[in-house]
């Protein structure tokens, strides 16, 4: 890949950095429902579901900030955009839906059939 194109990926991956960082900063519905609240019994199972859903969002978001900062490490050591199964080449059009790809699609394929 060119020095062009990885510049672009790099500034996308660094985006990516600041929003998903941005995002495990704010505060939202991960904090304890509070048991001396008086708002029901199924408006605090509500409110229960609600936080295990935000804390399930939260841990997704910490994965793919893992896998962001992977593909910047990787663009840093001449890897970025090599499948890490058949090392071939990651498609541009992967790479632009989802830029931390670290397999190609044929393999992703290969690995989701298993």
């Amino acid at each position: 890949m060119d020095a062009e194109k990885l510049e672009k990926f790099r500034v996308l991956l660094d985006r990516l950095v600041i929003e998903l960082r941005a995002a495990l900063s704010e505060k939202d519905a991960t904090e304890p429902v509070q048991l001396d609240t008086s708002i029901g019994r199924l408006s605090r199972m509500d409110a229960m579901q609600s936080q295990q859903m935000a804390l399930a969002l939260k841990e997704r978001q910490r994965q793919q900030l893992l896998r962001v900062e992977r593909a910047l490490r990787s663009i840093d050591d001449g890897n970025y955009g090599t499948c890490r199964m058949c090392r071939g080449p990651i498609s541009e059009e992967r790479l632009e839906m989802q830029p931390e790809a670290t397999v190609c699609v044929t393999c992703a394929a290969k690995a989701e059939r298993r």
